[in-house]
């Protein structure tokens, strides 16, 4: 059921991750001792800003129809996959931790519900830049910030059909990129990239079809310009503690 009247924002808190008990599997080793968001699976968040804020990278006819149709149905379906069954009692990432488990409409449906609002809340209208700390960290692990662009950016564009790319903290607490097909994602037991998340690029062709039609590489350049920073800074920050 949706609760419009609590809708709200994720990223206004952080908790510690739980430990998962009883049948359900533990999560990673990289994630036990991490800080994450915290996440209501019942909520569907409000957008954190305007349709037409992102305008013209990304235009307000396709985030309408990509947030309120696509993130909704979703959102929706994943309510309706957990309802009544001991799921509907977890956290998102002990969902995650044995999504394997859990069967297809949660794994696809929940992936859907939570990676779009990760996704949602890693684009701003005002982009900022990565912190001393996060600089220091992908010139470490990819040579320089243009090379760490490239190699997410080549992810996202050679994804062969639906899925994402993300930039991620691996267990050893390094920067990584890499890209998950469909709704899958670092947190995933059956991803094959495995860690914190830190951004998330959509490039299924409803999050761009409208305004760059076959053209995604074009989308990928684009969202460069509205890259949220002080959000990934903030989950840099909290994943390396």
């Amino acid at each position: 059921m949706e609760h419009k009247s609590t809708m709200r924002k994720i990223g206004a808190g952080i908790i510690a991750l739980l430990i998962v008990t009883g049948s359900f599997a533990t999560p990673p080793e990289n994630l036990k001792n991490s800080a994450m968001e915290k996440f209501d699976i019942h909520v569907f968040p409000a957008l954190p800003y305007a349709y037409d804020a992102l305008e013209p990278y990304i235009d307000a006819r396709t985030m309408e129809i990509h947030y309120d149709k696509h993130h909704r149905a979703y959102f929706n379906n994943f309510i309706a996959a957990i309802k009544d069954t001991p799921y509907d009692s977890k956290t998102i990432l002990q969902i995650f931790a044995s999504v394997s488990e859990a069967g297809d409409a949660i794994r696809n449906n929940g992936g859907g519900f939570y990676n779009h609002v990760f996704f949602w809340n890693n684009l701003s209208p005002k982009s900022g830049k990565p912190s001393a700390e996060l600089t220091e960290a992908i010139n470490k692990a990819f040579g320089s910030f243009d090379k760490f662009r490239e190699a997410f950016s080549n992810s996202a564009k050679t994804r062969f059909g639906s899925g994402w790319a993300w930039l991620y903290l691996t267990s050893d607490k390094k920067l990584a990129v890499g890209s998950t097909p469909n709704q899958d994602n670092p947190l995933m037991d059956v991803s094959t990239i495995k860690g914190i998340p830190l951004l998330a690029l959509d490039v299924w062709e409803h999050a761009y079809y409208l305004k760059y039609q076959n053209r995604r590489p074009e989308y990928v350049d684009a969202f460069w310009n509205v890259v949220n920073w002080d959000e990934v800074n903030r989950r840099y920050a909290e994943a390396i503690k």
